[in-house]
């Protein structure tokens, strides 16, 4: 049975300070902002930011840093975010956290809720992986160990939690669960996976069981998108053993691709186009597939491959889909375009590092799991680098966090680390500098909230 919980202890109080931005989370929250991302991958969960008016090129030094918070602890949550308030998960003291910031003062950390003891060693790779998802007021945030909270967005206080191994019978994978849960409408939609319980839906208001789909899939390390084929409304989902579609009205299996599938590790979020096919894929060797789904006049979906290709190995750097081409990094550190009706290879590049990805106003964003940053041109007439930099104060451990635009900023996370850039048209022009005097004279953060 899922429980409802006390509030949770909440780690600093709110200052008067963000009271702009709470009311602009308020505002926000109920129904997403054109600048808003909410959770993994963004609003549709493709990793497409649909704002424009974003720097074109970037200078030697790339665009002009903000801020940096240094409070997240260890882990490789992405940043989800509503307003001008940055929700994510962290690692230290022992517990897993999801934690608050304030984007408009600084990175000021707001609240850090702990959801449970850490369990897992994440395959000596510590900390959750899972992107927090905010809806209407409420975070949802899934922990490595199976541990599924519903939190106040202002407040951090728990509304309800519930454990996927122990309520479910779930089966954590061996890297931790790492998807980052689906919020449709009424419902919490995730992958305990085990024999009873591949696929689960839960009331988002109580975290009641709403269905279970039994499968027989183990949960892998992707995140589900919801999709139409057919006229089918359907939940895909990319598990140990292959792509499936369950379908959203009482969770039937209704079709399953195994080819794209790897024994080790199945990371990517599929993707999907209004032309009813799916593409998956995977590293370790295997790559990609484009499926189509096809529904019967005998009412059942038989799934149809139209191209296989060893040419996109994705192993967790992600995949977008844009102008009907799909880029992403392959086998391991070749970014690569390629036709997505025909899988065939338009060019590749190594410079940009193993990389994860993010689309916004014609350009791609390449975050090197080792530090290095790239703004490319996305188009399949070449690889055309527009501006690259390198992170600063970088930890000793890979940068796996997909870069994240919000409001015309882009966010960086590197463990405890989250740097904040403002990537707007104009945004380099020289700034007046600020007093020296002045700079002394203002209380330091430390001073303010003593």
């Amino acid at each position: 049975m899922t429980r409802r919980t006390r509030p949770v202890a909440i780690g600093r109080r709110p200052s008067a300070a963000v009271a702009v931005s709470w009311l602009l989370l308020a505002a926000g929250a109920g129904g997403a902002l054109a600048a808003d991302w909410p959770c993994w991958r963004g609003p549709y969960r493709d990793g497409i930011c649909r704002e424009i008016g974003l720097l074109k090129e970037w200078p030697e030094e790339g665009p002009r840093l903000l801020w940096k918070c240094r409070e997240l602890g260890d882990g490789f949550s992405g940043p989800a975010i509503v307003g001008n308030m940055l929700y994510t998960m962290g690692q230290r003291n022992g517990a897993e956290w999801v934690i608050a910031v304030d984007c408009a003062h600084g990175g000021q950390v707001i609240w850090a809720t702990p959801i449970g003891p850490i369990r897992h060693s994440g395959g000596g790779q510590p900390g959750p992986r899972s992107t927090p998802a905010v809806y209407r007021g409420k975070v949802y945030a899934l922990g490595m160990n199976g541990d599924l909270v519903c939190l106040d967005a202002m407040s951090g206080a728990g509304d309800w939690r519930c454990n996927l191994v122990f309520e479910f019978g779930g089966r954590v994978p061996k890297y931790g669960y790492s998807e980052s849960v689906l919020i449709d409408g009424r419902w919490v939609v995730c992958t305990p996976g085990g024999p009873q319980c591949s696929m689960l839906a839960l009331w988002r208001l109580n975290g009641e069981k709403v269905w279970a789909c039994p499968a027989g899939d183990g949960a892998a390390y992707s995140s589900i998108i919801k999709v139409s084929i057919g006229g089918v409304h359907q939940y895909v989902q990319f598990t140990d053993t292959g792509v499936i579609g369950v379908q959203v009205r009482g969770g039937k299996l209704l079709w399953r691709y195994e080819k794209p599938s790897n024994e080790t590790a199945n990371c990517p979020t599929p993707l999907w186009n209004l032309h009813q096919t799916i593409f998956a894929a995977s590293g370790y060797g295997v790559g990609g597939g484009m499926v189509w789904p096809k529904l019967t006049p005998q009412g059942e979906f038989k799934p149809e491959e139209v191209y296989f290709t060893d040419k996109m190995q994705n192993h967790h750097g992600g995949m977008i889909a844009w102008d009907w081409h799909v880029y992403g990094c392959s086998n391991p550190s070749d970014l690569t375009c390629m036709d997505w009706k025909t899988g065939e290879v338009k060019w590749t590049d190594r410079s940009s590092g193993k990389c994860s990805l993010l689309f916004a106003d014609g350009m791609l964003i390449a975050r090197s799991e080792k530090g290095l940053v790239s703004l490319v041109e996305a188009t399949p007439e070449g690889f055309r680098l527009k501006g690259r930099f390198t992170q600063p104060e970088r930890t000793r451990r890979s940068t796996w966090t997909h870069p994240v635009i919000s409001g015309g900023r882009l966010f960086l996370r590197d463990q405890h680390l989250l740097l904040c850039y403002d990537l707007r048209e104009g945004s380099l022009e020289e700034k007046p500098k600020e007093d020296e005097k002045e700079r002394k004279r203002r209380p330091s953060r430390r001073t303010r909230e003593e």
